[in-house]
């Protein structure tokens, strides 16, 4: 049957029929007043869900576009930076830092498990010449189903008093608290394929009073992504260049959603939907690939011992049109990931997790009670 596909992979992530109605209108005039009050309205709103009275800046990029930003505004070469790295996204932080010739040194942690925040007290407190101009993190590592203590880092990074915290939210922040100004986080990417609930294209970067300092005297080059051209046209309700007006205007109508909803209860749906994915994924004997007390409510991420991720995956999408991600770099054909982030429902888990056992017992798994999966579930869903 055509059109039913469902997403369950960690972006991008199901669009809402408001957004998607929103995005199919006739596009108008980025310099237009009609537009500079949206822009007004989703400035205000972006603040609203980043828990801050500091710029949220919006811009024509990825997630990865949004980091890179947060990166090159407030840095200059040689600078020496700590980046945690326990997954492929830490990775390429690292990665692109060194790019752009920082002295870059990293916090690792097996992929599966979470960065362990000692370390950064230990670098940050020998750190008595404050040398250490950044610390920069990801907060929910999507490649391994991991969310990382940002609480306790950003904590040991206060104390140290000069770096700064520039933080990888992109697939926590609408999923799990973030209060930005309460923790005093000095830089904070996403992007809005997330938990947005909007299709790519647009990446956010929050900055605190305390970046904006750092960035007078940062040298690294910028232009398209100069954060200080998109202050200064934020504070009239622009951009300093061309936009896609549609996913804006689709971003007013996802944030009309989320505040509808409230941050208490989308917090609140993201860790019933991860606590009942995880317990259903272990009421059918699959090993889970990391651990309760660092899982992220973005993604579960499974590990399979007696079938294979890719064969659970190539069934789930040709007999139910349903995408789960694989995956990645060492790990690609050894674990499958749920994606339970953004606009789904306690309804889309279910569904999920029955075609999931159906898929097992198509493959000639054994180790599984027919419809333990779903019953997990269903407690989780009956106690909350």
């Amino acid at each position: 049957m055509d059109d039913k596909h469902m997403l369950m992979i960690p972006g991008p992530t199901p669009v809402p029929e408001k957004v998607l109605l929103a995005l199919s209108k006739h596009p108008i005039g980025h310099r237009s007043g009609e537009f500079s009050q949206i822009m007004a309205e989703v400035t205000q709103n972006l603040k609203w869900l980043h828990q801050t009275q500091n710029d949220v800046l919006v811009l024509t990029v990825s997630g990865t576009g949004a980091m890179e930003a947060g990166i090159i505004n407030f840095l200059s070469p040689g600078d020496r930076v700590l980046v945690g790295s326990n997954g492929k996204f830490g990775d390429r932080w690292a990665a692109m830092s060194a790019a752009f010739g920082l002295e870059v040194e990293t916090i690792t942690a097996d992929w599966g498990k979470p960065l362990d925040t000692e370390q950064f007290r230990e670098k940050l407190a020998a750190d008595t010449e404050k040398n250490i101009k950044a610390v920069i993190i990801t907060h929910s590592e999507t490649s391994t189903g991991v969310l990382n203590d940002l609480e306790t880092i950003n904590r040991h990074v206060k104390e140290h008093g000069e770096a700064l915290m520039i933080v990888d939210a992109v697939t926590s922040l609408g999923a799990v608290n973030l209060p930005v100004d309460e923790w005093g986080i000095d830089v904070v990417a996403s992007g809005s394929q997330k938990g947005y609930m909007i299709p790519p294209g647009l990446g956010f970067v929050s900055v605190s009073p305390k970046a904006w300092e750092a960035y007078k005297t940062a040298k690294l080059p910028r232009f398209y992504l100069d954060l200080g051209k998109y202050s200064k046209t934020a504070a009239k309700n622009s951009n300093p260049f061309t936009p896609p007006v549609n996913l804006v205007v689709a971003l007013q109508a996802a944030l009309r959603m989320m505040q509808a909803e409230g941050l208490e209860s989308i917090f609140a749906r993201h860790q019933r939907l991860m606590r009942a994915t995880r317990e259903a994924v272990q009421a059918l004997s699959l090993p889970l690939f990391g651990p309760d007390e660092a899982a992220s409510p973005a993604i579960t991420a499974v590990a399979p011992v007696s079938v294979e991720s890719e064969q659970i995956r190539a069934v789930m999408k040709k007999r139910f049109d349903i995408s789960l991600a694989g995956g990645q770099d060492d790990y690609k054909g050894k674990i499958f990931r749920i994606g339970h982030l953004g606009f789904v429902s306690d309804r889309d888990i279910l569904a999920a997790i029955g075609a999931l056992e159906a898929t097992l017992r198509e493959l000639g798994y054994e180790s599984m009670t027919p419809g333990a999966g779903i019953a997990a579930a269903a407690r989780v869903f009956a106690q909350s």
